[in-house]
Parts: C-alpha cells; sequence; structure tokens
C-alpha cells in the first residue's frame, strides 16, 4: 500500500488585511541554505551571532514540505505543510521568535511556478493521476489532456518499455518501479499489465521520451519539476494559504518569489499576491538585461539583485584588457572557440540547439496551439499555414529574443521587433512560407481577427517558453561555451559587454534609488556560478592580460593542453579565481561545465572517454604541480584582488536597495558553482572566539551593516544617492557616491592600472559640507579636501559618515594636494 497521504478537502482560510504593526521591509538580509543537515533549530542556533552582525532579517530558502532528502527545497510536494525535515511549523515558530528576541525578522523564499513530480510525496498529484483530468486538482498542473492520447507522460524508466516491463509490479493501490509508486484507475488493479497501463491517466515511458513528447509544463528542462497554474484563483489560494497564514500571523514578514517568468500571468498572479499578503516586502527573481526595466505595474518592491551584480562586477572590470583578453582567447583557444567566438553569435547557436533538444516538447507545443488559431481564424491570411513553417517561424522570433519573455501583447511588439522578424524570414527557402513569421507576430501582438481566451494562451506559451529558452540557452549553456573572462559568465551577466563605466554605475544607482528603493542587491546567491570574492579576482586579469597570456604559456609547456582549448581556459581562470582548494572541487565544477557546455559531452549524452580525459587534465594541470604557476601570479596579484574584493563588500552593502549577503559571505568566500556554493557554513564563518581582521572584509562588512542600521534614513525608501567626483589624473579609479548626505562611500576601481600608472599622484575628493568620521578607523576624522591617497590609507576603500560639532573633537582638516 502506498503512503501517500490524502489532499485536503478545501485549502485553509488566512486572514486577510493590512499588514500587522511588526512588519517592516528588511534594511539586509542573511540568506540560509535550509537543509536536513541545517533545519530550523541550527538556524535559531546562529541567530544571535547573526544579529550581531546588523542585518534586520535572515532569508530562509524554502520552507514547504520537498521531496524527502532535498539540499534546496525548491522540489515543493506539498504546500499545506511546513517541512518536517527541517522541523516542521513548530521548528519555524520556534526560529521565528528566537529571531524576534534578537530584532531579527524572517523572509522566505516561495516556489509558484513548479512542483515536484514525486507522486508518492505529492498527495495533490497523487490524486490527479487516480482520477484524470476529471480530479478537482487537475486544474493545478499545466497539462495537455488532449496529447499523447489523453494520458500524462511520466518519463522516469530506464529503458524502452518492452526493456524494462518486467520491473514494473502491481502492489495493492500503487504501481511501482523501483523507487517510484504510482496510483491506480479505480477498478484496474487486476487487469494484465500491458491492459493495465493502457487503463491508466499516465503513461510510465522511458526517460529520453521527455525531449520531445511530454504534454506538461516543466521547470526550464527539468522533468521533474512539473508546472503549477497559479493563475488560477482556486490554485492560488490552495498552494498559498499556508504560506499567507504565517505570514498575517507574524511568523514571516516578507517574501522572495522564485521565477515568476514561469507564469502565465505574472502580473496578475503578484497583483493577487500582494492584495492577499496586506503589501508585504516583496521581491521576484527577475533577470533584466541591460536596456530593459522591471515592469512598472508590478506591486512589488523590486527583483532579488542580479541587475546589481551586474553593475557591480562591470565597475571593477577593465573594458580594455577585457578586449585584449579577449583577442588572447581566440588565439589560445582557435580553432575551438565554438566556430568562431562571439558571443552574440555562440548564444543564438546555444538557442537553437535548447529549441531542438531540450525544449522540443514545449516547441511544438506551442506550434500546436498556433496551428489551432490558424485553422479557426475567420482570417484567411492566417490560414493554409502549415505547422512546420509555424515551427519555424516560433524558433526563428524565440532565438532572436535579448530579453527573458514580454508580459503584454504591447511588451511583445518591444521584444519581438520587425528587425527581428525581417531576420527570422531569411530562414525560409521559399519567400511565400517566410509569411509564417508575419502570422506568429500577429497572434503575439493580438492583430488580425481578435484577441479571446486562445490567442491569450497563445502568448502566455509563447512567453513562458521564451524564458525558458532563455535561461537554458544562455545562462546553462552559452556561459560554459564562451569563457575570455569567466567572471562575465554570471547571473545576470552580459559577457559580450563585460564592463560598466562609473557613469553607467552611478545613473543605474540613481535609477534604482527613484524606482525601487527598496528592491534586493547581491552579489553572491546559490544560484551564482562563482561567489563574489571568486569573481573579484578574475576581474583583475582584464588589467593584466599579458601577464596571464605569458602564465598560461609557461602551464601549457609544464604539461598536458587538455582534452580541448576552451576548457583548458575555463580551468586555468577556475583556480585563478577560486585560489588554493580541495581539487575535488575543482574537479566537479569542470566536469558539470563539460557537460552543460554539450560540446563533446552532455547530461543526457554523456561521452565517458572525454569526461575521462577532462579529469585527468584537471587533476594533473590546474590541481597539479603547473597549477603553481597559476599560484604565483595570484599572490602577485593579491593587493589588487584585495581592492576588488573589499570594493565589491562595500559598494554592495552602501549602494540604494536592501543588500542580502548569502551564508559565509560577510568574510571571505569562494564558492564555485552549485552544489559547491551550497555547502553548509560554521557560525561564525571564521570559527568561535575570533573578532574580524581589521580592514579584512569581516570587518567592512560589520562596519557598513552596523552603519545601516544606526542610519537606517540615510538608505531607505526616502533616502538621496549622489555621485561624488573625484579630482586629478587618477580620479578615473576613485568611485564614490554619498548617501543622504549623511554616509560617504569611495572605493578603489582597477587598482592594478592605477598603480602601474604611477598611483593617485595627488588626486583628490571634495567631502560635501560638515565633518566627517572614518567609520572603519574611528580615529581618523576629515573635512574638506580629502586627498584621495589619505583617504584610502591603509585599505583602498572608505567608509565616512558625517558627525556633530560634540562628536568631533579633534578633527584634522585633510590637506589639500
Amino acid at each position: 500500500m502506498t503512503s501517500v497521504r490524502p489532499a485536503p478537502a478545501a485549502p485553509p482560510a488566512y486572514p486577510a488585511g493590512p499588514a500587522p504593526p511588526g512588519a517592516r521591509p528588511p534594511q539586509a538580509t542573511y540568506r540560509l541554505q535550509l537543509q536536513p543537515g541545517f533545519p530550523f533549530a541550527a538556524a535559531a542556533a546562529a541567530v544571535p551571532y547573526l544579529a550581531s552582525l546588523g542585518v534586520s532579517h535572515l532569508h530562509l530558502s524554502p520552507v514547504l514540505e520537498a521531496v524527502p532528502g532535498s539540499l534546496h527545497g525548491y522540489d515543493v510536494v506539498d504546500h499545506t505543510r511546513v517541512r518536517a525535515e527541517l522541523g516542521g511549523e513548530e521548528g519555524l515558530r520556534a526560529l521565528a521568535a528566537t529571531a524576534r528576541e534578537h530584532g531579527l525578522g524572517l523572509v522566505v523564499d516561495i516556489v509558484p511556478n513548479h512542483m515536484a513530480l514525486a507522486p508518492r510525496h505529492n498527495p495533490a498529484l497523487w490524486e490527479v493521476l487516480r482520477d484524470g483530468p476529471a480530479s478537482p486538482r487537475a486544474r493545478w498542473f499545466d497539462v495537455d489532456w488532449e496529447a499523447q492520447d489523453g494520458q500524462l507522460l511520466l518519463p522516469v524508466l530506464g529503458g524502452p518499455l518492452g526493456e524494462v516491463i518486467g520491473d514494473l509490479r502491481v502492489d495493492g493501490d500503487a504501481l511501482r518501479y523501483h523507487d517510484h509508486a504510482f496510483p491506480l484507475r479505480e477498478g484496474t488493479a487486476q487487469l494484465p499489465l500491458p491492459q493495465l497501463l493502457d487503463a491508466q491517466w499516465y503513461r510510465p515511458v522511458w526517460w529520453r521520451l521527455a525531449r520531445t513528447e511530454l504534454n506538461y509544463r516543466r521547470f526550464f528542462s527539468i522533468s521533474e519539476l512539473i508546472g503549477v497554474r497559479v493563475e488560477d484563483p482556486e490554485v492560488f489560494e490552495a498552494t498559498h494559504a499556508t504560506l499567507l497564514r504565517l505570514l498575517h500571523e507574524g511568523v514571516i514578514e516578507g517574501l522572495r518569489v522564485d521565477h515568476p517568468d514561469g507564469l502565465a500571468d505574472p502580473a496578475g498572479y503578484l497583483t493577487r499576491l500582494h492584495e492577499a499578503t496586506g503589501g508585504r516586502w516583496t521581491v521576484v527573481e527577475k533577470i533584466l538585461a541591460d536596456d530593459e526595466r522591471l515592469p512598472a505595474s508590478w506591486p512589488v518592491a523590486g527583483t532579488t539583485g542580479y541587475d546589481a551584480l551586474r553593475r557591480i562586477d562591470g565597475l571593477f572590470t577593465d573594458p580594455a584588457g577585457h578586449t585584449e583578453l579577449l583577442g588572447l582567447y581566440h588565439r589560445f583557444a582557435a580553432p575551438q572557440t565554438d566556430r568562431g567566438g562571439d558571443w552574440a553569435a555562440t548564444a543564438r547557436r546555444a538557442a537553437y540547439k535548447v529549441l531542438t533538444h531540450e525544449l522540443a516538447a514545449e516547441c511544438d507545443r506551442l506550434t500546436r496551439v498556433a496551428h489551432r488559431l490558424c485553422v479557426a481564424s475567420p482570417d484567411p491570411v492566417l490560414r493554409d499555414r502549415a505547422p512546420w513553417a509555424l515551427r519555424t517561424a516560433l524558433q526563428e522570433l524565440l532565438v532572436r529574443l535579448e530579453v527573458y519573455r514580454p508580459y503584454t501583447a504591447a511588451d511583445a511588439a518591444d521584444v519581438v521587433t520587425e528587425e527581428a522578424a525581417a531576420a527570422a524570414r531569411h530562414a525560409f527557402v521559399v519567400p511565400e512560407e517566410a509569411g509564417a513569421v508575419d502570422v506568429v507576430r500577429d497572434l503575439l501582438l493580438g492583430g488580425r481577427d481578435g484577441d479571446g481566451p486562445e490567442h491569450a494562451e497563445f502568448r502566455a506559451r509563447f512567453a513562458q517558453t521564451a524564458s525558458a529558452l532563455r535561461a537554458k540557452s544562455v545562462e546553462d549553456t552559452a556561459f560554459y561555451r564562451y569563457v575570455p573572462l569567466l567572471s562575465a559568465t554570471e547571473v545576470g551577466g552580459d559577457p559580450g559587454r563585460p564592463a560598466v563605466s562609473p557613469e553607467e554605475f552611478h545613473a543605474y544607482c540613481a535609477r534604482v534609488q527613484h524606482d525601487w528603493p527598496l528592491t534586493g542587491t547581491v552579489v553572491s546567491t546559490h544560484d551564482t556560478k562563482r561567489s563574489a570574492d571568486v569573481r573579484a579576482a578574475l576581474a583583475v586579469l582584464t588589467e593584466c592580460p599579458a601577464r596571464w597570456a605569458d602564465t598560461l604559456a609557461e602551464v601549457t609547456r609544464a604539461g598536458d593542453g587538455g582534452p580541448d582549448a576552451q576548457l583548458a581556459w575555463a580551468a586555468w581562470q577556475t583556480v585563478f579565481g577560486l585560489g588554493p582548494a580541495d581539487g575535488g572541487r575543482v574537479r566537479r565544477a569542470m566536469l558539470k561545465h563539460v557537460r552543460e557546455a554539450g560540446m563533446y559531452t552532455s547530461w543526457t549524452e554523456q561521452e565517458p572517454s572525454y569526461e575521462e580525459a577532462v579529469d585527468r587534465f584537471v587533476a594533473a594541470g590546474p590541481c597539479g604541480p603547473p597549477g603553481e604557476h597559476v599560484a604565483a601570479l595570484r599572490t602577485a596579484l593579491e593587493p589588487h584582488i584585495r581592492a576588488n574584493v573589499l570594493g565589491t563588500a562595500l559598494v554592495h552593502l552602501t549602494m540604494p536597495g536592501v543588500p542580502d549577503l548569502y551564508q559565509g559571505t560577510e568574510d571571505e568566500y569562494r564558492a564555485l558553482v552549485d552544489p559547491d556554493n551550497r555547502r553548509p557554513v560554521p557560525f561564525p564563518p571564521g570559527g568561535p572566539g575570533g573578532s574580524p581582521e581589521p580592514g579584512g572584509k569581516a570587518a567592512v562588512t560589520r562596519a557598513a551593516l552596523a552603519l545601516r542600521a544606526r542610519r537606517p534614513d540615510a538608505f531607505g525608501a526616502g533616502a538621496a544617492y549622489a555621485p561624488l567626483p573625484a579630482e586629478g589624473p587618477a580620479a578615473d579609479h576613485c568611485t564614490a557616491f554619498v548617501r543622504s548626505g549623511e554616509v560617504l562611500t569611495a572605493v578603489t576601481r582597477l587598482s592594478l592600472r592605477l598603480a602601474e600608472a604611477g598611483g593617485w599622484r595627488g588626486t583628490r575628493l571634495t567631502l560635501p559640507p560638515g565633518r566627517w568620521a572614518d567609520v572603519l578607523d574611528p580615529g581618523r576624522k576629515f573635512t574638506g579636501h580629502a586627498r584621495v591617497a589619505e583617504l584610502f590609507e591603509p585599505l583602498p576603500v572608505a567608509l565616512l559618515e558625517r558627525v556633530d560639532a560634540t562628536g568631533d573633537r579633534g578633527v584634522r582638516p585633510a590637506r589639500d594636494s
């Protein structure tokens, strides 16, 4: 018999109304990755330390019931229960109480887009598989019941049915296959196995059929996560009731929404959520292109902060050096630079590959919807369009999108441009067939024959497919194929133009302070491919590309060049960014790298001989004796790496928005792609009893967070942001800004180039009126004009706060140059 719990008959009610008086927007949050090895009780034990940092809220990974053993919690199976492996609702309430005692609130990650395709643990899905489309919960899941003869395909078998049918067995009211269990339709348990399979509302199939045959929406191309239709009000109520109840009871105070781009109607969902929470602080995991804006109509505080990450990283990247580094990369890796090595071309080739492989089923479903609309249309212009032509038009338009997705028909006009349509038409050999491009574009824009429910469905599915395509082709494929500078291949990044000028950075900050002052900002997360400290080190390579080329020449002479040059370049950069570390971490990261790139091996078509060659190369080269040459270069560049690390941390903690610190990153934190970056960290990270090293990252972090807590008005929604330009021969190397006339941040930019040019040479900073105290060294006071060389002594960063006369005895005017 199965142990699946029955789904509740109706969702529990939650109280509506405004937020309770205790709820407040965060000043700074601290992200904790909950898992069975780090449950609520462990988080509660860390609260005194975390409160001492100066954050206002703990940011928790998903807390609802997930697949047993899950290390992340995004594979939700039951929205009515807080996860038992973490301590259940009692444990969450105890954590909240402990946090409140120390002045902290809780922000929780919520997952509206998908659930785990794990019927034995997922009571709602179990019911749907048993009762089919007539089940009251069939509306929960985004299933095309008209496809596959009305059966929901489950890609769980290890081989074709004929080869594994002996592993299927009936056990009471369940069908079992190894660790999988599925419900049996009433009255079918006694049928012979072949007939029994035909009689179910689902069909277990070979896992390889997921590529082309699936008839349910998934999270990206992950078949184990099935899409949820939260646009349906009843589904919203059922899947959000528990979290909303906890929110209105004050257990949690804010929300982080995972992947809203996967939803049919993100704006409608966020509006409903805003109304249900009473307007509680909410941010969305939305990745914005450089010139893209968060929809102003969304009732949220902003994004989770990848747009800030892009600007912070770019500030410490040398544009001229990156161009030189790119040329060196081409010469080193040619002819293996993905047939040319151009970023835009690499991204487009990756998009074609993803659409025709990983997302082939999604593309087919979208084509079916388009063809239905054409067949049913009274407009003769839309008639007589072959499915293959519509599919080609869809693919050619999708690969040319430069943002994740449109949200409305008006958005589609800006996203699916006439320029993109013109390029898409060239894919057709017969010009008359190219009219399919205009048909698809008209359907997206709501033109020709009206705008009914099926048009809305088509636009929604196009947008959902676009967002999955962008994530899989750019973040999960092209970022692993285009590797001149690994720090640029980050979530939200632009590897084709990684550098951001100070002017661009200031313009971005001013816009954020005006439009989204309480948005989230991040530099390291559970999804970043490299932590901020690793990227800060890699950015230094743009200041010394020739030295990097010389080092590669040495290591290439010293050992094996690797199975391919692209992989070798990426592996050497990885060990430079990471520094001394367990070689197993690097080898695991590089194995993931080559599988994601999909050039010579992949997750589904693994090439053992190539992967073994990669492992041997990484062990013997980057993680072997030749790696000492890279280590020596890193040691020589350590002062400049330190300048980037401290500058990144200070800018992040004092720029507009609400900074989110990932666990352990208040101190030096070097991590690679998950699961490396989801490892539990000790609290405090540096060990018990130790105080932060003066001038180290932990000391800078503590000082900045304490200042935010002490002067909240200088950083909040009503605060101001103003650039503070330096004057003198090295002015471009000092980036400074003032918050509300009360706090001044100054950091060194491109410190290696600065040193090579002769240093600060009399460059000075005109301070705003008043007397200013150095937060990092309280004995130092400034007024008037500060010589930058003196300001950045001994640290490459400075954090000042304006003080009144009573707190300003012994003020030493900064000497003019």
